[in-house]
C-alpha cells in the first residue's frame, strides 16, 4: 500500500504536515509493507531536502498512492478520485462553508477519513495537535497581558523555532498576582497547564480558589465539566451524563467569573450545553474576568466574549460587556480576548512532529493488522462508493443542502 503525504494547498498557508522525515522514517522501519511518498512543498515546516535525505521520493505527482494524508482541507480542485483520504475536513458538524467539499469527495468515490473521527471506542480522540493548541494559547494570553498592562513583551510564538524557545521566553518574566481559571481536562487544556506550571504558578483547589479574593502569589485552578455546570434540578451531576445529553444542565460559572483575572478555555463545548457565560453575566458588576485566551473558539457562543475569530497576524481584540461590541484589545474596562483559531499552526515543527508519532502509533498498523480496533471503521465517513457510513448518516440532509 502506498501513502502520499500531500501538499497543503490551503488559505493562508499551513506550514504542519501529518509526518516530519523522522516520524516517516520510523513508519518505514515499523511497516516494511508500506510505501511512502512526499508531494513536493515550498512552505512545509519541513524541506523537501530533509525527505529526500532520508530516502523517500519527493515529487509533484502522488496520484499513483493509494492513501493521501494532509492536515487542512484539500480544495476541491485538488481532490483525487478514488483514493483514501486524511485530513481535517470541517464537515461532521455540519459547517456550511465545506458543504461543497463532502459533496466533492462523495461524487468522486473519495473514502474520507476525518482526523477528528480517528477515536477510541469510547469516543475519545486519538490524535490531534490540542495540546499544541493549549501551549500556544495560554502563552498567547499571557502576551496579550503583558503588552495591556505594559508589564513585558513577549515575541510571537511564530517567531520562534520551537517548543523550547517559547518556554525559554517565559523564563524571563514576572507575572503578576492574578487568579488564573483553566476550564478542561482534555489534551488542550493540559497543554495550557504545561504553561502555566513552567511558570511555576500555584495550583490551588476549587473551594480554596472560590472563597479567597486574593493570594499573595498568582494562582490557578483547573476546572472540569462538573465544576462549572450542574443539573437544573439540584441533584448531584454526572459527567456521563452530561456529554451524553446536556440539556438538563445549567451553567454554574459566574462564581469562578467573579474571582478570576484570566480566563483560559482550553474545554470542549457540546451541542445544546448550557453557555459558561452570556453577554448579560458579562455586564454584570461583579464580573472579574478581564482577559481571555478562548482556545476552543466557538463563535458567539458559550464565551460571550469571543464575537469573532482574530488571527495569527493580529489575534488580540477587545470585546466591551457594556456596548456588546469589539473595541481595543487595551481599551479601559474591556475584556482582552484572544480567539486564533489555529494555534497549533504557530508552532509547526512541534506540533508535526507529535502528531506523527501519534499517527504511527494509532492508524498506520490499522492498515496492516485488519484494522482489529475499530479505528478505520469508525473513522470513515464516505465509501468507495459515493455514500456516507452508518456512523454518519446523520450528515445525509446536510448533503442534501435542508
Amino acid at each position: 500500500m502506498k501513502f502520499a503525504i500531500i501538499k497543503e494547498r490551503k488559505n493562508p498557508p499551513d506550514r504542519r504536515v501529518v509526518f516530519s522525515p523522522e516520524t516517516l522514517a520510523e513508519a518505514r522501519s515499523k511497516f516494511p509493507e508500506a510505501e511512502f511518498v512526499v508531494e513536493s512543498s515550498d512552505i512545509r515546516v519541513f524541506p523537501d531536502s530533509a525527505y529526500a535525505k532520508l530516502g523517500f521520493e519527493v515529487t509533484d505527482d502522488v496520484s499513483d498512492a493509494d492513501v493521501m494524508i494532509g492536515v487542512k482541507e484539500v480544495p476541491v480542485e485538488h481532490l483525487i478520485p478514488n483514493k483514501k483520504y486524511f485530513y481535517f475536513s470541517h464537515t461532521i458538524k455540519k459547517q456550511p462553508y465545506n458543504r461543497k467539499l463532502l459533496l466533492a469527495m462523495l461524487e468522486k468515490n473519495i473514502e474520507m477519513y476525518d482526523h477528528e473521527t480517528i477515536v477510541k471506542q469510547s469516543g475519545a480522540r486519538l490524535i490531534g495537535f490540542g495540546r499544541y493548541a493549549g501551549l500556544v494559547g495560554a502563552y498567547n494570553g499571557f502576551r496579550a497581558l503583558g503588552l495591556r498592562n505594559g508589564l513585558f513583551n513577549l515575541p510571537k510564538v511564530e517567531t520562534l523555532a520551537d517548543l523550547n524557545e517559547v518556554k525559554a521566553e517565559l523564563d524571563k518574566i514576572t507575572i503578576p498576582n492574578i487568579k488564573i481559571l483553566l476550564t478542561g481536562t482534555g489534551k488542550v487544556a493540559y497543554g495550557a497547564k504545561e504553561i502555566l506550571d513552567h511558570l511555576e504558578i500555584k495550583e490551588v483547589s476549587d473551594a480554596l480558589y472560590l472563597t479567597t479574593p486574593k493570594f499573595t502569589e498568582p494562582v490557578y485552578v483547573m476546572a472540569d465539566v462538573m465544576e462549572y455546570a450542574k443539573r437544573s434540578d439540584g441533584k448531584v451531576g454526572d459527567k456521563r451524563e452530561f456529554y451524553k445529553d446536556p440539556t438538563g444542565y445549567k451553567s454554574n460559572f459566574m462564581p469562578y467569573a467573579k474571582q478570576t483575572d484570566y480566563f483560559i478555555a482550553g474545554h470542549f463545548y457540546g451541542n445544546n450545553a448550557p453557555y459558561l457565560f452570556t453577554r448579560e453575566d458579562a455586564r454584570h458588576s461583579e464580573f472579574r474576568i478581564n482577559l481571555v485566551a478562548d482556545v476552543s473558539c466557538d463563535i458567539d457562543g458559550p464565551v460571550a466574549s469571543t464575537i469573532r475569530p482574530s488571527t495569527i497576524a493580529d489575534p488580540f481584540y477587545g470585546y466591551n460587556p457594556q456596548t456588546e461590541q469589539e473595541t481595543a484589545f487595551d481599551a479601559k474596562d474591556a475584556i482582552t480576548v484572544m480567539a486564533v483559531d489555529n494555534l497549533p499552526c504557530e508552532l509547526p515543527k512541534d506540533a508535526s512532529e507529535g502528531f506523527g508519532e501519534t499517527f504511527v502509533e494509532h492508524v498506520i498498523p490499522a492498515f496492516f493488522n485488519n484494522d482489529e480496533r475499530g479505528i478505520l471503521k469508525r473513522a470513515r465517513i464516505t465509501t468507495e462508493d459515493g455514500q456516507l457510513t452508518e456512523r454518519f448518516s446523520y450528515l445525509q440532509d446536510y448533503v442534501d443542502g435542508n
